[in-house]
């Protein structure tokens, strides 16, 4: 996921993670004002991050 949810239009990849991951749903995602999207998009690139680096250490301890 490296880049956010999706490269090739990137907020309509973090709308569809809200909904999927916090339950935000995409019109109240895109009625958002720019600061208050700009940190939930903050937040979701962080929740990323944390997910990968769990998922990179459960493989590790796998093999």
């Amino acid at each position: 996921m490296e880049g956010g949810p999706d490269e090739r239009d990137p907020e309509a990849g973090y709308a569809h993670y809200a909904l999927q991951k916090l339950r935000i749903r995409p019109r109240e995602f895109f009625e958002m004002d720019r600061k208050e999207k700009a940190f939930v998009i903050a937040s979701i690139g962080i929740r990323v991050k944390k997910e990968d680096r769990e998922a990179r250490r459960v493989n590790r301890k796998r093999r």
